[in-house]
C-alpha cells in the first residue's frame, strides 16, 4: 500500500483528524472517494480477527473485572491459567482505542503463556469504551494526563497484590499504551519489566528513575515515535539501565495489531511477541 495512505492514516488516529478531513486527504491520494472507501477496510480494525485465543479457551479463566483505582471505579479484563495462583502478573495497556476485542485477545495470549494478565480500560470514568473507534478516539483527547498516570500506577499495585499474583509485575503497552508503559517504567519502582511497542518516549531527565528492565519495540518506518529513540537510548545508557531495544525494518506502526490489515506484519509481530515473552519470563522470575 502507498506508504503516504499509512502516513495519513497514523495522522487521522493521533492528531487526531475528522473522519470528514481524512476521507477527502484519502481521496486526493487514491485518486477518488470511491477508490478511498475501497481501501478504508484495510486500515481499519476488523475485530472478526480479534480471537486468535478463543474466548472460552478451556485453559484460560477470564472475566471483567473492576477495582479501585485514582478514586474511580476502573473496568478492566482478566486472564489467567485455569485456577492459576502464585503468577507472575502482567498488565496490558492499549492503543487509543480503548479496551478492544483486540486488545482483550492479546491478554488472553499473555494467560496462555502463564501469566495472570489485566488490562485496564482508560475511558472507565467515561463509562468504558464505546464500540465506535472515532468516538473512542475523541474521549482521548480528553483523558487528563496526570490522573491517567495516577489510574495506571494504582492498577499495577492492583495486579502485584491480587492473591493469585506472585508479586512480581511487568506492563506491555501498544501505541498509545507503548507511551504509558514507559511512564510506568519512569514512576513505578516496584516495576519489574516493561515492554513498549512503538511508544512515545518518557523524558531523558526522568530515565534515570526507572529501575525495571525495558524492551522496546519499534517499526521502522514509523518515523513520528522513531524520532525519539536516539535520545531514550542515550539515556538508558547513560543510567545503566537493563534494556533490549529492536527496530523491525520496513514495517509500520501497529505492526503487531492482527486485525489492521494494512499496517499488520506477521513476520514482525511474531518475533517481538516471542521477544516479548521471553523477556517477562527472564525478569518476573
Amino acid at each position: 500500500m502507498d506508504q503516504r495512505i499509512i502516513t495519513l492514516y497514523d495522522e487521522y488516529t493521533h492528531k487526531p483528524l475528522p473522519r470528514n478531513v481524512f476521507l477527502k486527504r484519502l481521496a486526493i491520494i487514491t485518486g477518488s472517494m470511491a477508490m478511498a472507501l475501497s481501501v478504508l477496510p484495510m486500515l481499519e480494525s476488523n475485530y472478526a480477527k480479534a480471537a486468535t485465543v478463543p474466548i472460552q479457551n478451556p485453559d484460560l479463566d477470564t472475566e471483567d473485572i473492576y477495582y479501585e483505582a485514582g478514586g474511580i471505579s476502573m473496568q478492566g479484563y482478566m486472564a489467567k491459567p485455569k485456577k492459576g495462583i502464585n503468577l507472575p502478573g502482567i498488565l496490558i495497556i492499549h492503543e487509543n482505542r480503548g479496551l478492544t476485542p483486540h486488545i482483550k485477545d492479546v491478554t488472553r495470549r499473555a494467560a496462555l503463556a502463564g501469566f495472570l494478565a489485566v488490562a485496564p480500560d482508560a475511558l472507565s470514568a467515561a463509562g468504558g469504551t464505546p464500540a465506535n473507534e472515532d468516538e473512542a478516539r475523541q474521549l482521548f483527547t480528553k483523558i487528563d494526563a496526570v490522573q491517567n498516570l495516577t489510574n495506571f500506577i494504582q492498577s499495577i499495585e492492583y495486579l502485584r497484590t491480587r492473591k493469585d499474583c506472585n508479586g512480581h509485575t511487568g506492563c506491555v503497552g501498544f501505541c498509545w499504551g507503548g507511551g504509558i508503559a514507559n511512564q510506568l517504567a519512569v514512576n513505578v519502582p516496584k516495576l519489574n519489566a516493561a515492554v513498549a511497542f512503538y511508544g512515545m518516549q518518557p523524558a531523558a531527565a526522568d530515565v534515570p528513575k526507572i529501575k525495571a528492565a525495558v524492551q522496546l519495540h519499534y517499526a521502522g518506518l514509523d518515523e513520528r515515535i522513531d524520532a525519539g529513540i536516539p535520545a531514550y537510548e542515550e539515556a538508558l545508557k547513560k543510567a545503566n539501565t537493563k534494556y533490549e531495544l529492536y527496530i523491525y525494518e520496513g514495517v509500520n506502526h501497529a505492526f503487531h495489531n492482527d486485525t489492521s490489515t494494512a499496517r499488520y506484519n506477521e513476520a514482525a509481530a511474531i518475533l517481538a511477541w516471542q521477544r516479548t515473552l521471553a523477556f517477562f519470563r527472564a525478569n518476573l522470575k
